[in-house]
């Protein structure tokens, strides 16, 4: 039967990098076979430009165009009965006001043939 598996991507300021990766793998996020606490990370930079209404964990409500340095954290192969409570301890450790992350569904090569 197949299993229903999910990669989770998020960005996050280094600072807070290591807390968000805990979160996760706290969760249950980040178990492939007999390893636990997997993920990948790249560095890159992030762009946003903050409204007046908004609060923002770096620069001002109203301000210009920010740039930031970010980690992105890839955790891979979670199981579908533990997505919400993933996503849900990352959002929870994650320092913004608005967290973007993506999901993407995971097929796995024995589930296809």
């Amino acid at each position: 039967m197949k299993k229903r598996l999910f990669k989770l991507v998020v960005h996050v300021p280094p600072s807070h990098a290591d807390a968000v990766r805990e979160a996760i793998a706290t969760a249950g996020g980040g178990e492939v076979g007999e390893y636990k606490w997997c993920s990948f990370t790249t560095h890159g930079t992030g762009r946003f430009m903050p409204t007046e209404n908004a609060t923002p964990h770096i620069g001002t409500a109203g301000g210009g165009l920010e740039t930031v340095e970010e980690e992105s954290i890839e955790v891979s192969r979670i199981p579908i009965d533990r997505l919400k409570q993933v996503v849900d301890a990352m959002i929870s450790a994650h320092p913004y006001e608005e967290t973007d992350y993506q999901l993407t569904e995971l097929f796995l090569i024995e589930d296809l043939v």
